[in-house]
């Protein structure tokens, strides 16, 4: 089955993951990359696990405090979403890039946004004005497992067609809206333009 974005045909490289050797190489960046963040948030302050002293595969209660501690929640969505886009960023900015570059690229933007994100300024802009009243931060944990969603997100979009990714996101995007009432979208809406209507809404009203 052909990419979702096919690439343009100058070189193989450009085309398909790079060779075999090539392809540790890039693994080894990218998991460099994740190690990296992993410090970097840990010397920042953030807990290594949930401050509940456990580790859950998953937690389904987005208004509570142990949201975004565990390894994976509802906002786990919304980072396999920035899989797609970033690949679809990837080919249309780069195209020419091995495949396998392009994904350290993805690697390393999320988990500058992970640390990005987790600055006092983001969090409490979260508190102040989206319906994540409880949240102060990421775990340690959450993050690196936010990178490894962004990831699955990435290589799926590498191997499927553009109408399935396009159906996947909106698929995802609502599902997550019905069960939380909120997504990607409203959350990058309610981040940098909030609206009282849609808060409200959130809040159930």
């Amino acid at each position: 089955m052909p990419p979702s974005f096919p690439d343009v045909p100058p070189t193989p490289a450009a085309v398909h993951w790079s060779a075999r050797a090539s392809v540790r190489q890039y693994a080894v960046a990218a998991l460099g990359v994740i190690v990296a963040t992993a410090i970097t948030l840990f010397l920042m302050g953030r807990v290594p696990i949930c401050r509940c002293g456990y580790v859950k595969v998953w937690h389904g209660i987005a208004l509570s405090s142990e949201n975004s501690q565990h390894l994976s929640d509802w906002y786990t969505f919304s980072h396999v979403i920035h899989g797609f886009a970033f690949y679809a960023i990837g080919w249309l900015a780069s195209r020419q890039w091995p495949l396998a570059l392009r994904f350290v690229l993805a690697v390393l933007v999320e988990g500058s946004w992970e640390v990005f994100e987790n600055t006092p300024f983001v969090i409490n802009r979260y508190r102040e004005a989206t319906i994540s009243l409880d949240y102060y931060g990421d775990s340690v944990i959450n993050s690196v497992a936010d990178i490894l969603a962004m990831s699955v997100g990435f290589v799926l979009a590498s191997r499927l067609r553009v109408w399935t990714i396009v159906s996947l996101t909106i698929g995802l995007e609502g599902l997550v809206a019905y069960f939380i009432r909120d997504n990607l979208a409203l959350n990058i809406i309610m981040l940098i333009y909030p609206l009282e209507a849609i808060r409200q809404w959130q809040l159930g009203g």
